[in-house]
């Protein structure tokens, strides 16, 4: 006779008679769906490559590779080894210049935390250099210490620009203050770059692209909303930390009326690598995105 393991239904009324067996192979599948996107999606990193339009994009700077890191949020169940694997998976895509915008630490009120993660963030390194800013998480950790290893680094794009420049061409990499807990000084950053020059802007959150400035442009790069973490399929994400929620992920345009000639700025919004309030992915794992330059239409490559 085939055991009872259990009863459905009211009124007394027994269902179905399963076996131990088939009651865990159940139960186990019930586990790894529950466990899923706690213990395995927030560690499965993907390497995503985007083909990003730029009006006026000189052709020697056509394919030009930005490899993008952020939201590490180096802490409490994200682990430095592990971070330092990511770091190394970065390189590997031997990007012609690496940005990092910002949350490189987790908790509140700890220097030990930003004095751990920096030297690995010194780690990388590319042709055209690396460049970096803030995010709120960075000054919720230490505000003085965080914006002083900034400056230190020679890394530092905050409310300030930098022309790279290839075979007699420019292209302007700016940055500014986190939205929150800093100044977003975007036309200061931008001052002095030729009116002519391609810009790209580096901001920890992508609600920065909104604001009221006069200078042009071309692509903001941000991080913050980690995609939402979560993406109910046919949904999206329920949750994101952003006024705009049109900035989840990927390619957007801005909801800048003003600022630059004929249309709107490009938002780049990746999903990270960190996660933040709860330590769960589902249906976003996190990225290290690949920006391929193009004076083309831009589409996504792949992942």
């Amino acid at each position: 006779m085939t055991p009872i393991v259990g009863s459905w239904g009211s009124g007394g009324s027994v269902g179905p008679a399963i076996s131990r067996r088939a009651f865990l192979r159940g139960a186990l599948g019930v586990g790894l769906v529950a466990g899923y996107p706690f213990a395995l999606e927030r560690y499965l990193v993907s390497v995503n490559h985007y083909e990003v339009p730029i009006d006026g994009l000189p052709a020697a700077f056509e394919g030009f590779r930005i490899v993008h890191l952020t939201d590490l949020h180096y802490g409490s169940l994200v682990p430095l080894s592990w971070l330092s694997r990511v770091l190394d998976q970065a390189l590997r895509e031997d990007g012609d210049l690496i940005v990092l915008t910002g949350d490189y630490v987790h908790a509140r009120d700890t220097r030990a935390e930003l004095e751990a993660v920096w030297p690995e963030l010194l780690r990388l390194d590319a042709r055209h250099g690396v460049r970096m800013v803030l995010g709120n998480h960075d000054h919720w950790a230490d505000s003085d210490l965080a914006l002083s290893l900034l400056s230190e680094s020679g890394r530092s794009l905050r409310n300030r620009s930098r022309v790279l420049r290839l075979d007699g061409a420019e292209l302007a990499i700016a940055g500014v203050g986190d939205y929150w807990e800093d100044e977003v000084a975007i036309d200061l950053a931008l001052a002095g770059v030729d009116p002519s020059t391609p810009r790209i802007v580096l901001a920890h959150n992508p609600d920065c692209a909104d604001l009221e400035y006069e200078s042009r442009v071309d692509l903001f790069v941000c991080g913050h909303t980690h995609g939402g973490q979560v993406r109910v399929p046919f949904v999206g994400s329920p949750i994101l930390p952003v006024s705009n929620h049109r900035y989840d992920q990927g390619l957007r345009e801005s909801g800048h009326e003003g600022g630059r000639e004929g249309g709107r700025s490009q938002v780049f919004v990746s999903r990270g690598i960190g996660w933040a309030v709860i330590p769960v992915r589902f249906n976003c794992p996190p990225e290290i995105a690949v920006l391929h330059l193009t004076g083309g239409l831009g589409r996504t490559r792949g992942s």
